[in-house]
């Protein structure tokens, strides 16, 4: 039993908790019901989820620390809650993700992180409309992933991009799965209380099942490493969590069962196989066990606890990562509520100056000699290991390198074999590793053979395949070989960036052309200049077309060296063209680019309002107000609507009090439905109609000083529809006409200036549920978006039928549209099939095909959009977002010119665009709204910066139509009369023009500057302060006296050296 006292080179690792200002701190995290851990981490990078939702993730580096701002760029990666998350054990930079609406994606990040939110995946699998429970990288095999969604397990060839393999034999929802360390054998653990044991190339896939935790709640499963046993967690028949060890060579049989305690977390096992150091994370939990692991009684030895805040998720760091130099085992990032704690093991040691190699055995590395199809044609072979010791090698440093998913030219056909080709396996003979992915596979160090440049264009893109080639003699140039100077420019830190050229040269490249010297409109001009410098930058393509690929593909001479002779010349002559905004390319510069968004004074806005709701209906925006008054939903029994005064200052006509300090409780007007939508009159600020799900519509009449108190009376109510009512609007032009749209696929307009109002007109033709719809500026025509994926264009007073019809966006998770350009097109905000929010701009004439197709980002809100028609500004934000995206609409291409996008400090729930003849154009305000927060309303004034904003900006302020006064009554509208569009200048009384200004005042002729004045020396050396004479005339006297330095004691006779010996 000597064994029992053998002592354990980790059984003191203590767990080593840094400073606050070491982690990361003010993230915002939420409780997610998943089988996943909430966070991973690469040598490289971390990524967790984020918000409450969880459908995006923020991607930090590793050794990133401080406060963290809420709108930072961040991985907008699904529609909805993100199920699990993983980086490839090969390339520190390849995050894959599963979600709950059944996709699985795949993401590159750039190796200096997220500079910008990213919401374009390399590429994307779908898992048949089955939420994904767990997905995960091949230990062994790169390209090779496994995806477990419902009752099935699949692996997907990302070569390929297909199934490989899938089983169906789980009778319950797979909880977890784990690979075993040389990737040959994988084990799950399911809802059905069983663990499996299979290899997904016999022709039985599963090769043992064994009884497991006698509790359906989640169990979580670990393999050992190389070892023959697996650990799984869960809870038992008593609710107790629950451990046990099994044997796959006696598998029925749990060679070990211990039971800890009986909290509701799940815990979370991170095993490290090369220490067997064990981390039990429960959910929930504020204590991280460390326990190490033995072949032997009593199998598991606790070690030091960690004690901390409450995890919401855990992962272990890459070994590659660890701090060696310090006596760092192993380390733990924590996710709790608002941040990420690192938790570092550190065995104690009397020095860390040296490596302690007793403590660091070696790891896996980071380069694999298989690929998928490899593997799937029943070949193994091991990763190779390497040494920690940073003297040996620099094998430990992130692998990041190019972006792995892109070819090598432009007309080279993409193929994700080149992304995947790996190393030929040493010993083996080459037609033994014949496969899809082998064909071009280069051979390790080893074997340094000169390659042709196809095989090491093919090597460069391989993720598996950094490994350092001994170059030729014929591959030098002026010192530097080809593929060491590919490496220099492809690397993030070779400091190479493409020269981008003023706007002036680029007019000189496109008017220099054939093709553009007698083209006038912008369109035409980018068009030539697009097929200029494809000729120029690309050679003929190849007969066969490429397919798509799922990322942008890499200029022809990016792999060229640089200092390449005809590289050299095709730099000089054409500059390497980067992306920039489409506003300001070919010499068109907006006048909005530089837009600014300022919130409004405190003493402006309305703070702590209580109980505002955020149950509302994905038809209605949540906000609506006017200059003077706002409603906004309260929590509570039936529907509340708390009516809001605005202060002073909040708009110009706004009267309203300041509010309390303590927090407001608005008076509501009462409803015993729920509430679907409503909206303000925009001709009388004191009518408020709200339409209910019960199919009524009720007006309610507020006071001239505001709603004192809650009132459940209305004005007067009448029956609109038999059922719910989706959206109410007022008409544009015409007082007192107000649309309907319910549950019953109609349109109804009404007529309010009758004592019993009745739907006057009924439009049909919807044959689903509709989504939005808008009047025309000039009222004569009605939009709609439904849900059968539908347009139509209306023209009530002539048809009940739709004019004309078109697709929309494919997704049916809602949208919204408003007309631009004078009602002459149509802008409309969707989603797609994977649920990336888009922005559509169609022409109001042809609905068959959208002119413009612009994709923003992931994320499960619906865009609302409001169009400021003078400046034909497009505002986009949705509920819960930040961010208010800016376009300027045109109706030549690119249509969508991306301005100044404005970042709020908080979410908004909802956002309300007030009248024109509210904005104050005196500080070159072009537009002004209300945004509503988690509980408060906050004034937000959209700005141009002018350096003469003393004067009218006529160019900025044409004369506006006016909406805030009636053209026609109802029945002049409903009997066809024609209304002339009425206009009126927004210039200020006494306001001079600024064209007129410039017109008159000619520029002044240039004086010479004033010649500046010669100082006085004499004066300039005279002290002008008291005090500074008093210290010039004690200098002065101290410099004649004279001052004798020489002390008194040196002049004795001092004592000879001899003497002092005796």
């Amino acid at each position: 039993m000597a064994w029992r006292f053998k002592a354990s080179k980790y059984k003191n690792a203590a767990p080593i908790v840094p400073k606050p200002e070491a982690c990361i701190r003010d993230v915002c995290v939420g409780s997610y019901q998943t089988y996943g851990n909430n966070i991973c981490a690469s040598a490289a990078f971390m990524a967790f989820n984020w918000e409450h939702v969880g459908s995006s993730m923020a991607v930090l580096p590793l050794d990133d620390c401080g406060r963290k701002s809420k709108t930072m760029p961040l991985l907008h990666a699904h529609s909805d809650t993100i199920t699990d998350m993983e980086f490839s054990p090969f390339h520190d930079g390849l995050l894959l993700t599963g979600s709950q609406d059944s996709l699985v994606k795949v993401w590159h990040i750039p190796p200096e992180g997220l500079k910008e939110s990213l919401s374009t995946p390399e590429c994307s699998l779908s898992q048949k409309q089955r939420r994904v429970e767990n997905v995960g990288f091949h230990p062994v095999a790169d390209g090779l992933i496994h995806v477990a969604s419902g009752h099935e397990l699949s692996l997907w060839d990302l070569t390929q991009q297909k199934e490989a393999f899938v089983n169906r034999d789980h009778s319950e929802v797979i909880q977890s799965t784990s690979w075993k360390k040389d990737g040959k054998l994988l084990a799950t653990s399911c809802k059905d209380k069983k663990v499996r044991i299979l290899d997904p190339r016999a022709a039985a896939p599963i090769l043992d099942v064994a009884n497991s935790h006698q509790n359906i709640k989640d169990s979580r499963i670990v393999w050992l490493g190389d070892q023959d046993r697996i650990l799984t967690t869960g809870f038992d028949s008593a609710r107790l969590r629950q451990i046990i060890i099994r044997d796959v060579r006696n598998f029925s049989q749990p060679q070990k069962t211990l039971e800890l305690d009986c909290s509701t977390g799940i815990l979370m096992p991170l095993f490290d196989a090369d220490t067997n150091m064990l981390f039990l994370a429960g959910k929930g939990d504020t204590t991280i066990l460390y326990m190490e692991l033995t072949d032997k009684e009593p199998y598991l030895i606790e070690g030091l606890r960690h004690s901390g805040e409450q995890t919401k998720g855990a992962c272990l760091v890459p070994k590659r990562a660890l701090r060696v130099m310090e006596g760092e085992v192993n380390r733990v990032l924590q996710l709790t509520g608002s941040s990420v704690v690192p938790i570092m093991y550190q065995v104690p040691r009397k020095s860390y100056r040296e490596y302690h190699a007793d403590l660091y055995p070696d790891t896996a590395g980071t380069l694999t000699y298989l690929s998928a199809p490899m593997w799937l044609d029943s070949l193994d072979h091991p990763v190779p290991n390497i040494s920690l010791n940073p003297a040996d090698n620099n094998c430990t440093q992130p692998r990041l390198g190019p972006k792995p998913f892109s070819a090598s030219s432009g007309s080279e056909e993409f193929s994700f074999d080149k992304v995947f080709s790996v190393p030929t396996v040493p010993g083996l003979k080459s037609d033994a590793v014949t496969s899809p992915a082998s064909t071009e596979a280069t051979t390790p160090v080893s074997a340094p053979l000169v390659k042709d440049s196809s095989e090491e264009k093919d090597k460069s893109l391989s993720p598996t395949s950094d490994m350092d080639n001994q170059p030729s003699k014929e591959e030098y140039i002026n010192g530097k070989s080809d593929t060491s100077l590919e490496e220099e420019v492809n690397s993030s830190d070779s400091g190479y960036r493409p020269k981008t050229p003023s706007t002036a040269e680029r007019r000189k490249m496109f008017e220099s052309t054939e093709c553009g010297a007698g083209v006038q409109s912008i369109a035409d001009r980018r068009r030539a200049y697009e097929l200029r410098s494809l000729s120029a930058l690309e050679p003929p393509p190849s007969p066969s077309p490429a397919p798509p690929s799922p990322a942008p593909l890499r200029r022809r001479d990016s792999l060229k060296s640089r200092k390449s002779p005809d590289r050299e010349e095709k730099r000089s002559s054409v500059p390497n063209v980067t992306t920039k905004r489409t506003s300001t390319v070919f010499g068109k510069v907006s006048k909005f680019r530089h837009l600014k968004g300022t919130p409004g004074h405190k003493s402006t806005q309305v703070e702590n309002i209580k109980n505002i709701s955020r149950q509302i209906s994905g038809e209605c925006n949540g906000f609506y107000a006017n200059g003077v008054r706002c409603a906004v939903p309260l929590a509570g029994g039936g529907g509340r609507l708390g009516v809001v005064e605005l202060p002073a200052g909040a708009s110009p006509v706004s009267r309203g009090a300041a509010p309390p300090p303590g927090g407001l409780h608005p008076p509501a007007v009462l409803h015993p439905a729920a509430l679907q939508d409503w909206c303000w009159d925009p001709f009388r600020d004191d009518r408020l109609m709200v339409a209910c799900d019960d199919g009524l519509i009720r007006e309610w009449i507020i006071p001239e000083n505001g709603l004192q108190e809650s009132t459940n009376e209305p004005n007067r109510i009448f029956s609109a529809h038999p059922d719910k009512i989706y959206i109410i609007r007022f008409h544009p032009t015409a007082s007192d006409i107000l649309t309907t749209a319910a549950h019953d696929l109609t349109v109804k307009i009404w007529d309010l200036s009758v004592d019993e109002p009745k739907a006057e007109i009924v439009l049909t033709g919807h044959t689903e549920q509709i989504y939005a719809l808008d009047w025309s500026p000039c009222g004569e025509h009605l939009a709609t978006l439904c849900k059968d994926g539908l347009i139509r264009v209306y023209a009530p007073r002539s048809s009940a039928s739709p004019l004309r019809s078109g697709a929309g966006p494919a997704g049916s998770r809602g949208g919204r549209l408003v007309w631009a350009l004078g009602g002459t097109h149509l802008v409309v905000t969707g989603f797609d099939k994977v649920s990336e929010r888009q922005i559509l701009l169609y022409s109001a004439t042809q609905l068959e095909a959208p002119l413009c197709t612009l994709g923003l980002d992931v994320s499960p809100a619906v865009l609302q959009p409001h169009l400021d028609h003078d400046s034909a500004t497009l505002f986009l934000t949705g509920r819960g977002d930040s961010t208010i995206y800016c376009y300027e609409v045109t109706g030549e291409a690119p249509h969508l010119c991306a301005l100044s996008h404005h970042r709020c400090a908080t979410l908004h729930q909802g956002i309300c665009f007030l009248q024109k003849n509210l904005v104050a154009v005196e500080k070159v305000e072009f537009a002004r709204a209300l945004r509503l927060t988690n509980g408060n309303i906050e004034p937000l004034s959209f700005t141009v910066p002018r350096i003469k904003s003393e004067l009218f900006q006529d160019d900025l302020f044409p004369a506006t139509l006016v909406t805030w006064q009636p053209w026609q009554g109802a029945q002049g509208w409903l009997q066809g009369r024609p209304a002339p569009p009425r206009h009126r200048s927004l210039q200020p009384p006494g306001m001079p023009a600024l064209s007129s200004h410039a017109a008159s005042s000619p520029a002044p002729a240039a004086k010479p500057p004033p010649q500046k004045p010669k100082p006085d020396l004499i004066k300039s050396h005279l002290p002008t302060d008291l005090k500074d004479k008093q210290e010039t005339i004690m200098k002065s006297m101290s410099a004649k006296v004279e001052v004798n330095l020489k002390l008194e004691q040196d002049n004795m006779e001092g004592v000879d050296e001899s003497e002092w010996d005796q």
